[in-house]
Protein backbone atom coordinates (compact mmCIF):
# COMPACT_ATOMS: atom_id res chain seq x y z
CA UNK A 1 0.00 0.00 0.00
CA UNK A 2 1.28 3.51 -1.19
CA UNK A 3 0.86 6.51 1.20
CA UNK A 4 0.07 8.97 -2.00
CA UNK A 5 -2.49 9.16 -4.46
CA UNK A 6 -2.98 11.73 -7.33
CA UNK A 7 -5.95 14.16 -7.52
CA UNK A 8 -7.13 16.90 -9.95
CA UNK A 9 -9.62 19.99 -9.43
CA UNK A 10 -11.63 19.78 -12.40
CA UNK A 11 -12.75 22.26 -14.98
CA UNK A 12 -15.75 22.91 -13.49
CA UNK A 13 -14.45 23.83 -10.01
CA UNK A 14 -11.97 26.00 -11.21
CA UNK A 15 -14.08 28.12 -13.38
CA UNK A 16 -16.19 28.58 -10.09
CA UNK A 17 -13.29 29.24 -7.90
CA UNK A 18 -13.23 26.20 -5.74
CA UNK A 19 -9.84 26.01 -6.14
CA UNK A 20 -8.80 27.27 -2.86
CA UNK A 21 -11.54 25.77 -0.47
CA UNK A 22 -11.12 22.64 -2.39
CA UNK A 23 -7.35 22.57 -1.18
CA UNK A 24 -7.68 23.66 2.20
CA UNK A 25 -10.18 20.87 2.46
CA UNK A 26 -7.53 18.49 1.38
CA UNK A 27 -5.33 19.93 3.90
CA UNK A 28 -7.32 20.12 6.97
CA UNK A 29 -8.20 16.61 6.70
CA UNK A 30 -4.61 15.62 7.18
CA UNK A 31 -2.91 15.12 3.35
CA UNK A 32 0.01 16.86 2.70
CA UNK A 33 0.72 18.52 -0.67
CA UNK A 34 4.26 16.58 -2.80
CA UNK A 35 3.56 18.17 -6.06
CA UNK A 36 0.97 20.46 -8.05
CA UNK A 37 0.83 22.88 -10.67
CA UNK A 38 -1.99 24.96 -12.37
CA UNK A 39 -2.57 23.65 -16.11
CA UNK A 40 -4.91 22.80 -19.28
CA UNK A 41 -5.02 19.71 -20.90
CA UNK A 42 -5.32 19.52 -24.47
CA UNK A 43 -7.82 17.37 -26.47
CA UNK A 44 -5.15 15.29 -26.70
CA UNK A 45 -3.60 14.71 -23.12
CA UNK A 46 -7.11 14.08 -21.62
CA UNK A 47 -7.78 11.19 -24.30
CA UNK A 48 -4.46 10.33 -23.30
CA UNK A 49 -5.35 10.52 -19.68
CA UNK A 50 -8.17 8.96 -19.69
CA UNK A 51 -7.90 5.92 -22.37
CA UNK A 52 -8.99 3.92 -20.14
CA UNK A 53 -12.19 4.70 -20.61
CA UNK A 54 -11.92 5.20 -24.13
CA UNK A 55 -15.18 2.61 -25.39
CA UNK A 56 -17.55 3.74 -22.61
CA UNK A 57 -20.19 6.35 -24.06
CA UNK A 58 -19.24 9.34 -21.94
CA UNK A 59 -15.58 9.32 -23.34
CA UNK A 60 -15.90 11.80 -25.83
CA UNK A 61 -17.65 14.07 -23.53
CA UNK A 62 -15.19 13.64 -20.82
CA UNK A 63 -12.45 14.36 -22.90
CA UNK A 64 -14.03 17.55 -24.17
CA UNK A 65 -15.21 18.51 -20.50
CA UNK A 66 -11.17 17.58 -19.12
CA UNK A 67 -10.26 20.24 -21.65
CA UNK A 68 -12.29 22.98 -21.33
CA UNK A 69 -10.35 24.94 -18.86
CA UNK A 70 -7.63 25.08 -16.71
CA UNK A 71 -7.55 21.87 -13.58
CA UNK A 72 -5.18 21.46 -10.51
CA UNK A 73 -3.10 18.64 -10.71
CA UNK A 74 -1.23 17.19 -6.97
CA UNK A 75 0.14 14.38 -5.55
CA UNK A 76 -0.78 13.76 -2.30
CA UNK A 77 0.70 11.62 1.01
CA UNK A 78 -0.76 10.48 3.59
CA UNK A 79 -1.12 6.98 5.43
CA UNK A 80 -3.64 5.32 3.37
CA UNK A 81 -3.87 7.87 0.68
CA UNK A 82 -5.92 5.90 -1.55
CA UNK A 83 -8.40 5.46 0.62
CA UNK A 84 -8.96 7.73 2.43
CA UNK A 85 -8.87 10.23 -0.69
CA UNK A 86 -11.60 8.78 -2.10
CA UNK A 87 -13.60 9.39 1.17
CA UNK A 88 -12.71 12.69 1.45
CA UNK A 89 -13.87 13.32 -2.11
CA UNK A 90 -17.26 11.29 -1.96
CA UNK A 91 -19.62 9.71 -4.39
CA UNK A 92 -18.77 10.04 -7.85
CA UNK A 93 -22.52 11.33 -8.34
CA UNK A 94 -22.87 14.56 -5.74
CA UNK A 95 -26.49 13.47 -4.72
CA UNK A 96 -25.30 10.07 -3.70
CA UNK A 97 -21.99 11.82 -1.91
CA UNK A 98 -21.94 11.90 2.00
CA UNK A 99 -22.10 15.16 3.68
CA UNK A 100 -19.56 17.23 3.97
CA UNK A 101 -17.45 15.15 0.99
CA UNK A 102 -15.68 17.53 -1.50
CA UNK A 103 -18.33 16.19 -4.31
CA UNK A 104 -21.45 17.09 -2.35
CA UNK A 105 -20.54 20.41 -1.85
CA UNK A 106 -18.74 21.38 -5.30
CA UNK A 107 -19.80 19.21 -8.08
CA UNK A 108 -23.12 19.57 -10.30
CA UNK A 109 -23.28 16.59 -11.64
CA UNK A 110 -21.88 13.28 -12.57
CA UNK A 111 -20.05 14.51 -15.21
CA UNK A 112 -19.21 17.84 -13.42
CA UNK A 113 -17.90 15.97 -10.29
CA UNK A 114 -14.81 18.90 -8.96
CA UNK A 115 -12.35 16.55 -8.76
CA UNK A 116 -10.53 13.20 -9.57
CA UNK A 117 -9.09 10.97 -7.20
CA UNK A 118 -7.23 7.38 -7.76
CA UNK A 119 -8.96 4.61 -7.57
CA UNK A 120 -5.72 2.57 -6.46
CA UNK A 121 -2.08 2.46 -5.74
CA UNK A 122 -1.53 1.81 -8.69
CA UNK A 123 -3.22 4.21 -10.40
CA UNK A 124 -2.04 6.98 -8.65
CA UNK A 125 1.45 6.08 -9.60
CA UNK A 126 0.70 6.16 -12.98
CA UNK A 127 -1.64 8.93 -12.88
CA UNK A 128 1.46 10.81 -10.90
CA UNK A 129 3.71 10.02 -13.82
CA UNK A 130 1.39 11.23 -16.28
CA UNK A 131 1.61 15.34 -15.10
CA UNK A 132 4.67 14.96 -12.82
CA UNK A 133 8.30 14.68 -13.16
CA UNK A 134 10.68 13.07 -10.44
CA UNK A 135 12.27 16.71 -10.06
CA UNK A 136 8.77 17.89 -9.25
CA UNK A 137 7.87 15.90 -6.35
CA UNK A 138 8.83 16.57 -2.47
Amino acid sequence: MSNRTFTMIKPDATAKGYTGTIINQIIEAGFTIKAMKWTKLTTEQAGEFYAIHKKRPFFGELVTFMSSGPIVAAILEKKNAVNDFRKLIGATNPAQAEEGTIRKKYAASVGENAVHGSDSDENALIESDFFFSKLERF
